[in-house]
């Protein structure tokens, strides 16, 4: 038996140590807890009675009758030449026996977890949403897409000696010197941003630095002005730190200016393409934010949501490159147009707050793993990333514009309206439908889609529950007049 397996089954057994069981009922409660455990998993072939009774210092006849038992139990049975191993049918029998074992003296982790963060409403997706044939999902992977050949070439790159000597290290609370140059000289430029490399805070997305400055500017009663509808987990994310959210109407033009903004102390804005909606905020009104923000002495964090994937020759400077005062905090992330599962994103704001900032993340993670950081220095220093967004755009351009016409043609009660990037359409039902339940029941025809309530404050109301929203970045163009008119069939039966 493997050392690793040895030192196992001695530390499950001690474990389970207790004056009150004997030493077959021990065996059997070390066991079963395994499997349930998933410790051993169906097929896992169990030491021999005289291995066990050897390294558990016991008797071989009671490790045989424990295993006995075990098997009349249908959690282990004996195969020919191989000893005993765990059944397939032991999985059934897992939650029923789950209470029979619980701990008598556990903690309550109802009480020792007072925010219930597993709680929190959140956009939801099938995990296998790949293999559904119609998926009109936003902020997802289309393989045909991603520059694989380019991808991998950078990560071979960052594989040199040279690099992994560079790289390797713990960097404690830094980035990696050639990302950080290449989010300065290559990123930040084409918004109109100029900052120093103090200026700038690596983060695992767009995610992470909002909780960071959920962590180091928020307390109980902060109020954060946020867009209605708006991202549902930017809600969570403060809300779970103590700030008031206050809901800000938007008009048709993104966020309705004739808001009271005079309780915020934070506003949090997504003016490049608005979430979900996708309107994008015209410049006066940027102004006009900008100088509420100083009448009014609070702090705008901007999102700068889906700013590369924009279907205009010239796109809208962002809020940040604006900013003569320092009010602005300037989020971005490279996920929606590399690929999600690489969770790099940015932070852009005075070097004060990037240095309590970089604090944070250093308790939380010290620094995101640099080995992917170097990689994806390499793609923008290549011109990869670049090459990747004009691909983006006009792929996406191209499917929005499919979708936005078999809508038209097969639903055309459903209002939208036609976006300037990004790569989803916001959907408003006729009244009394809930997109919801239309939702589940597309499901079952294979067609994926996301309904909007859980982008409202108030996700039950009549409104919330009659949006929407239909991503194009991983559907195939060619299928999505198939997945409208099978989501018209479904929306013909309510």
């Amino acid at each position: 038996m493997p050392r690793t397996q040895l030192f196992m089954w001695k530390a499950l057994f001690q474990q389970h140590a207790s004056d009150e069981l004997t030493l077959q009922v021990r065996l059997r409660t070390m066991i079963v807890r395994a499997i349930l455990d998933g410790i051993l998993t169906p097929g896992a072939v169990l030491p021999s009675s005289r291995e066990l009774a050897t390294l558990l210092k016991v008797s071989r006849n009671t490790v045989t009758l424990a295993y006995q038992h075990l098997a009349d139990q249908a959690y282990i049975e004996a195969k020919p030449r191989s000893g005993y191993q765990v059944t397939v049918k032991a999985a059934p029998k897992i939650d029923a026996e789950r209470s029979a074992l619980a701990q008598l003296h556990a903690p309550d982790w109802q009480q020792r977890l007072p925010r219930q963060l597993w709680t929190l409403p959140n956009i939801r997706k099938p995990r296998n949403w790949q293999d559904y044939p119609y998926p009109f999902i936003y902020g997802q992977f289309d393989a045909s897409l991603f520059p694989a050949r380019e991808w991998r070439e950078c990560a071979i790159q960052a594989l040199r000696a040279t690099a992994v000597r560079d790289w390797a290290c713990d960097r404690i609370d830094q980035d990696d010197a050639q990302l950080v140059a290449q989010i300065q000289q290559r990123i930040l430029p084409a918004r109109g941003i100029w900052v120093s490399k103090e200026e700038i805070l690596v983060t695992a997305g767009a995610q992470q630095a909002n909780y960071i400055l959920a962590d180091v500017l928020f307390g109980h009663n902060t109020v954060l002005g946020l867009e209605e509808p708006g991202y549902p987990d930017v809600r969570n994310i403060y809300s779970s730190h103590g700030a008031v959210i206050k809901p800000l109407k938007l008009d048709g033009s993104g966020l309705d200016l004739r808001s009271d903004f005079s309780a915020c102390d934070y506003l949090y804005v997504t003016p490049s393409h608005q979430c979900p909606t996708t309107m994008a905020m015209p410049e006066n009104k940027r102004e006009f934010l900008l100088q509420s923000a100083i009448r009014n002495d609070f702090v705008i964090i901007e999102d700068d949501y889906d700013s590369e994937l924009n279907f205009d020759s010239q796109p809208l400077r962002a809020l940040k490159s604006m900013d003569k005062d320092g009010r602005v905090i300037y989020v971005g992330s490279l996920s929606k147009t590399i690929a999600p599962g690489l969770r790099v994103g940015f932070m852009v704001a005075d070097p004060e707050l990037i240095r309590e900032a970089r604090a944070a993340r250093r308790l939380m993670m010290r620094h995101l793993p640099t080995n992917n950081e170097r990689a994806l220095a390499l793609f923008l220093s290549l011109g990869h990333h670049d090459m990747l967004i004009r691909r983006l755009t006009t792929a996406y351009d191209r499917r929005l514009g499919v979708l936005a016409k078999a809508l038209s043609r097969d639903l055309p009660q459903w209002k939208f309206k036609a976006p300037q990037g990004g790569s989803a359409l916001w959907i408003e039902g006729p009244a009394g439908l809930s997109m919801n339940a239309l939702a589940e029941r597309a499901l079952d025809l294979g067609v994926v889609v996301e309904p909007g309530n859980i982008f409202f404050d108030r996700p039950q109301s009549k409104n919330a529950l009659r949006h929407l929203r239909m991503g194009v970045a991983s559907i195939n163009e060619s299928v999505i007049e198939a997945g409208v008119s099978l989501l018209a069939r479904v929306a013909r039966q309510f």
